[in-house]
């Protein structure tokens, strides 16, 4: 006890003291800090040195503008379309065959559609030998009327058919029919297919099932018998002057569209079900529109995508359709000219081995016009797709 009374307690004088050294030290340490500004009031004080005014704003909005200018719909299918190889191939297909077909009988010009040849000066050389065998050749020469199957040459392009006409010629001017009967037979069938499958669509219940059951007849029809005894019926009106037989293409028209309706009724209605229940829909119901113009002002325009589709990729099959015809008999008849009725004199003895400049050449133009509107088809297919991401 004696020891812990001997150490001495520190006096109230150097208490004070060191609680002056603490405080001192610690005013030391808080001086820089409360001097140092803060980052806040920094970004206050000075200015940022990325800010743009606003000249430079609107200047770089303009070049944004110019460089990356906003595209329409129509534009955007355009240059999907034209990305694609095959598109292009088949719309310069289609292109050259309309200059051929309506540019062609302008520029060459020599012979008529129907023209015959019959400049027909034959050239044979006999060979006779002499009793004392001497050989001697023989010239003859003799007119035979009509210049038929004549070779390709000077006079003629592609030589002449079993008539004596220029298969050149022809050829441009079946190429006229052939493109002619293939836009208005799908422009047709599109009207009635449209009119049709867009009530069949909206109204729904019996209506729709009245419409698609008469779709399902024209299905099940047996298109090339139906078209043999058309074709005896029309063979009978023109012998008894019903109707002329230049009117043969017309009725060929509408034996083609009445077979082909039905697959563009069938799209449109299923096309017109899916956007019947939108919203856009019943906002036009609730403004009190006529059906009508719901059907064709609202529903119609939103299938035309689809629509344009099958209409290109229909129109090889329209001309592939009326070349079988007119190969049968039962389409465009002499003295007009068709791909398919030039290609039909292959049933003749000794066409399809000794002439093929006859029929050769309407063959190659019927594939290249297939050819053609099936590439365009299938690139606006995939141009109008809105899941495409290129």
């Amino acid at each position: 006890m004696e020891k812990l009374n001997e150490i001495e307690k520190p006096s109230e004088a150097e208490v004070v003291i060191n609680e002056e050294e603490i405080a001192s030290t610690i005013e030391a340490q808080l001086v820089p800090i409360l001097k140092k500004p803060s980052k806040k009031a920094k970004a206050e004080e000075t200015p940022k040195a990325n800010e743009m005014t606003q000249e430079e704003i609107k200047a770089a909005q303009a070049e944004m503008h110019d460089t990356y200018k906003e595209m329409s719909p129509l534009r955007l299918v355009a240059r999907r379309f034209f990305r694609s190889r095959l598109s292009i191939v088949g719309l310069v297909m289609i292109v050259a065959l309309f200059l051929f077909a309506y540019m062609g009988p302008v520029v060459y010009n020599r012979w008529g559609e129907g023209e015959i040849d019959t400049n027909a000066i034959v050239t044979s050389t006999q060979t006779v030998e002499l009793p004392d065998g001497t050989v001697v050749e023989e010239v003859y020469q003799y007119d035979r009327g009509i210049n038929f199957y004549a070779g390709p040459g000077g006079d003629h392009v592609l030589g002449t058919d079993d008539k004596g006409m220029d298969v050149f010629t022809r050829l441009m001017y079946g190429g006229r029919i052939s493109l002619m009967i293939g836009f208005i037979v799908v422009i047709m069938e599109t009207l009635i297919g449209v009119l049709l499958g867009g009530i069949a669509g909206y109204f729904g219940g019996w209506v729709d099932s009245v419409i698609m059951r008469i779709v399902d007849i024209f299905n099940c029809i047996p298109t090339l018998p139906i078209l043999l005894i058309a074709s005896a019926i029309i063979d009978g009106w023109i012998e008894n002057g019903a109707i002329s037989q230049s009117d043969q293409i017309y009725v060929l028209m509408v034996i083609i569209t009445v077979f082909s309706w039905s697959g563009t009724a069938r799209l449109v209605r299923g096309q017109i079900l899916s956007l019947r229940e939108q919203e856009f829909i019943t906002a036009t119901e609730v403004m009190g529109l006529p059906t009508w113009r719901r059907i064709f002002k609202h529903l119609i325009p939103n299938v035309m995508p689809q629509l344009i589709v099958s209409m290109t990729l229909g129109l090889g099959s329209v001309i592939l359709y009326e070349s079988t015809l007119s190969y049968l008999g039962i389409g465009v008849q002499l003295p007009h000219a068709a791909w398919g009725t030039m290609i039909s004199l292959v049933n003749k003895e000794g066409v399809l081995q000794n002439y093929p400049f006859v029929w050769l050449p309407a063959g190659i133009l019927i594939v290249i016009a297939v050819l053609g509107f099936n590439f365009v088809g299938d690139g606006l297919r995939d141009a109008m797709d809105p899941k495409a991401r290129k």
